[in-house]
């Protein structure tokens, strides 16, 4: 088995931690790769360096991320297009996508037995102009300017279903309705559910609740003018793009799918009562 690291290096523990991962696979005969542009020497002899992260994801079987969340997003829009498995090492505050914690990595013994899960997670398309984007956790269109709110309508199958005047808008997977769409009022999905959730952030009414969608159903959010307040398009929190007035987002589950290994088939919900419950 070959495995790609790929280590938040901004991260305190980061280097340490991830030279304690590659020793415990290195004792049961799994190879790791590494890029070398942020690969320090305290790798070796546990790991190979290669040229890019490219020819690391695609020569390895299975992609462990070292560092937070942000990373794993990072490694989804790397390791989606080659379908690696990815497996989360949690440094950041929450890590509520990660498996193992800097404590647990004796559980990375696992991996060469086999005794560990596979769980598909559903990916959004976003499309604005000509441009797409894929997204784990959530696509998100806000206002620029805290003094002010935008105008924005949800068409579903091109039949209007509501129109929001508030802070903004975030389409959510199952995966990602734990994260910013949580904190808005959103309600948790099974990870393993098909469809997506749409969250009005902050909105200015007594009557915007979420709306939960189908799989294949076709989202479009429609802004308006707005008087000339900014408007922003992300997907998990990258790819900060201002839309122009009236511009048109389009969003639907997309076809491909990413997957994460975890060690247990309710994780989920474990990292809930965990992580979540009496925050």
């Amino acid at each position: 088995m070959n495995v790609c690291f790929i280590v938040n290096t901004t991260k305190t523990q980061a280097i340490p931690v991830a030279v304690k991962a590659m020793k415990l696979l290195h004792e049961d005969e799994i190879h790791c790769f590494i890029e070398k542009s942020y690969a320090s020497e305290q790798f070796l002899p546990y790991a190979e360096f290669l040229d890019t992260e490219q020819e690391a994801l695609e020569r390895s079987d299975i992609v462990i991320t070292v560092g937070g969340d942000g990373t794993i997003l990072h490694a989804v829009s790397r390791a989606g297009a080659i379908r690696r498995p990815i497996l989360g090492i949690n440094l950041g505050r929450m890590g509520f996508l990660a498996t193992v914690e800097p404590n647990e990595l004796e559980e990375l013994h696992r991996l060469k037995t086999g005794a560990y899960f596979t769980q598909e997670r559903s990916l959004l398309k976003a499309c604005w102009g000509d441009n797409e984007y894929l997204a784990l956790n959530d696509v998100v269109i806000a206002k620029g300017f805290v003094s002010h709110t935008i105008q924005y309508e949800v068409f579903c199958d091109n039949t209007q279903v509501s129109s929001y005047r508030g802070d903004g808008i975030i389409i959510a997977t199952p995966t990602g309705s734990t994260a910013y769409s949580l904190s808005s009022g959103g309600p948790i999905l099974d990870a393993r559910s098909q469809g997506f959730v749409v969250t009005p952030i902050c909105p200015h009414s007594l009557h915007t609740p979420p709306m939960v969608f189908a799989p294949d159903r076709k989202i479009k959010i429609l802004t308006s003018e707005n008087d000339n307040c900014s408007v922003h398009f992300s997907t998990d929190g990258t790819n900060d793009i201002r839309l122009p007035a009236n511009a048109e987002v389009h969003v639907s589950q997309a076809k491909e799918v990413i997957s994460l290994i975890t060690f247990g088939e309710a994780d989920q919900f474990k990292m809930i009562d965990k992580k979540l419950k009496g925050r």
